[in-house]
C-alpha cells in the first residue's frame, strides 16, 4: 500500500523553480485582487491579519513566496476561506464534495523551508487542506521560527527522513511510512535530515 500511494502522489510532485516563481506572481496577484474587492489598504489588511506591511507587499508584488502560516492569516485577514485564496479567480466553486487533482494541476508554492503543492483547490470552505511538500531546510537554525496557526495537522512521510520538533515534546525523526498527528497552534518545524530533501503528504485543517 505505501508503494501505491507513493506512486499516485508522486504523479502530483512540485514543479521545476521555474513554475514556482510563477506560483508567486500569480498568489500576489490574488491577494492583491482580494483585497481590492474587499476596499481595504495593504496597511488594512496587514493589520487584520498579523502580518507586517512590508510582507504584505513584497507578497503582492511576487517578491516574496509566504509560509503557509502567513497564507493562513491573509485569509483570516481577508475574512475568507484559504482555499478561495489558493484557487484561479475563473476556479468554479462546485457543491459537491468531490475534486479530482491531476498531475500537474495543483497549486506550486514555495518558502525558505518548504516547496509544497495544495491539491483540490476548486472546492472551497474545505474542512482539509491537502498538500505534497518537499522539505528543504536541513536545520532547525535554517528553519528559524517555529510556525504556530490555528488547526491540527497530519503528515505521511513519503520519501526521505524528517525530523519533527514540537513545543512541549522531544524532537522526533521519522521516515517512509510514518504518520504524525498533531496540534498546529503548538509550535512546529519539519527538517529534512536524510540525503535528499523529503517528501510528505499534508494535511491541514484550515483556521
Amino acid at each position: 500500500m505505501d508503494s501505491t500511494v507513493r506512486t499516485i502522489l508522486r504523479k502530483n510532485a512540485v514543479k521545476p523553480a521555474d513554475a514556482e516563481r510563477l506560483s508567486a506572481e500569480n498568489l500576489g496577484q490574488r491577494v492583491r485582487q482580494l483585497r481590492t474587492d474587499k476596499d481595504l489598504t495593504q496597511k488594512e489588511l496587514a493589520r487584520r491579519g498579523g502580518v507586517s506591511h512590508s510582507a504584505l507587499s513584497k507578497i503582492e508584488n511576487s517578491q516574496l513566496s509566504p509560509t503557509f502560516e502567513t497564507i493562513l492569516r491573509i485569509a483570516e485577514g481577508l475574512s475568507i476561506d484559504v482555499s478561495e485564496l489558493l484557487s484561479s479567480p475563473n476556479t468554479t466553486q462546485h457543491r459537491t464534495r468531490r475534486t479530482i487533482t491531476r498531475k500537474g494541476e495543483g497549486e506550486n508554492h514555495e518558502s525558505d523551508s518548504y516547496v509544497y503543492q495544495t491539491l483540490c483547490n476548486d472546492i472551497t470552505n474545505k474542512r482539509m487542506i491537502p498538500l505534497v511538500a518537499r522539505i528543504k531546510a536541513r536545520s532547525l537554525e535554517q528553519f528559524g521560527t517555529l510556525m504556530r496557526h490555528p488547526g491540527e495537522e497530519v503528515l505521511y512521510i513519503l520519501e526521505g527522513e524528517i525530523e519533527l520538533h514540537t513545543e512541549h515534546y522531544a524532537s522526533v525523526r521519522l521516515g517512509p511510512g510514518d504518520c504524525v498527528y498533531f496540534d498546529s497552534s503548538m509550535g512546529h518545524a519539519c527538517v529534512s535530515t536524510g540525503k535528499d530533501e523529503a517528501l510528505v503528504f499534508w494535511v491541514s485543517t484550515p483556521t
